[in-house]
């Protein structure tokens, strides 16, 4: 697999932490030159810092300050992805999250509308300027990183399902729009995976145990679990694998959402179904 990614151009948005960390981790130790980019530099610095000792003499590897939401951010991250890798030929559109976890009717305009530009808008600028650079490889291919939330109920998560399903919307119009570049685009839905964002669901906690009863392998998801089936998409072991949302989540989407109403401590059932004090 190391000579399928070696020397190729890859760009990583949100690849300080977590997912996007691994994702950049594994690309690296398989030769190719990876560049991550996130809106906190000591984040992205140390984080670069370590895939580089922990694999020398593998790829090549750097960061660039970038807020996805801010188009000439994009515009100039993508250019800087393109001259560092020596050519454009894979993004990982990593960048995302959620928001308040509260029911539609105590959702605020402006965290809902944060939370569909950080996913959707993000992702559609990283298409957007990523297109004319990848059409011009040979290997081209895009992921985006969808959620087992975008096809399964989550309660409470306001605008974190309807902007992951609309990642997918735009991964299946751009498959299809840019299959006869021959630039290919797919999605993947993680479902629980040991983040630094999930350490924050306590381990003997009612939501905790609503994913391992819904999860039929019984346990949770590590991030390389997630940056292995990137790598195959990236690969041309996916070469006719396109428009294609994949669950990486040990079953979980067979059965049904978590359950996050612990989290709601202090609400009555009237309150959370509409009734308002």
């Amino acid at each position: 697999m190391r000579s399928e990614l070696e020397n190729l151009g890859v760009l990583v948005t949100g690849g300080g932490t977590g997912i996007g960390k691994a994702c950049a981790t594994e690309m690296f130790s398989r030769g190719a030159r990876v560049t991550i980019c996130g809106r906190t530099e000591e984040k992205l610095k140390q984080s670069a810092e370590e895939i580089a000792s922990s694999h020398q003499s593998e790829g090549d590897i750097q960061y660039v300050i970038c807020d996805v939401t801010d188009e000439d951010q994009v515009y100039e991250t993508i250019h800087n992805a393109n001259e560092f890798g020596k050519g454009l030929d894979g993004v990982v559109a990593n960048a995302g999250g959620g928001g308040a976890i509260v029911p539609y009717h105590m959702q605020t305009a402006e965290e809902f509308s944060r939370v569909l530009n950080l996913n959707i808008l993000g992702t559609m600028l990283c298409i957007k300027h990523s297109v004319p650079l990848l059409r011009e490889s040979t290997r081209a291919s895009f992921v985006g990183m969808s959620s087992i939330a975008s096809h399964i109920t989550h309660l409470w998560f306001g605008a974190y399902p309807a902007a992951k399903a609309g990642i997918e919307a735009i991964i299946r119009n751009a498959a299809d729009e840019y299959g006869p570049a021959n630039i290919r685009f797919n999605a993947v839905r993680p479902g629980f995976i040991e983040t630094e964002i999930m350490e924050g669901i306590p381990r003997d906690s009612d939501i905790y145990k609503s994913y391992i009863d819904n999860t039929p392998l019984g346990d949770v998801g590590s991030p390389q679990d997630v940056a292995s089936l990137v790598r195959f998409l990236l690969t041309s072991e996916s070469r006719w694998i396109t428009g294609q949302c994949i669950n990486v989540d040990g079953g979980h989407s067979l059965r049904r959402g978590p359950q996050f109403t612990q989290f709601l401590g202090g609400f009555s059932d009237e309150q959370l179904r509409g009734k308002l004090p």
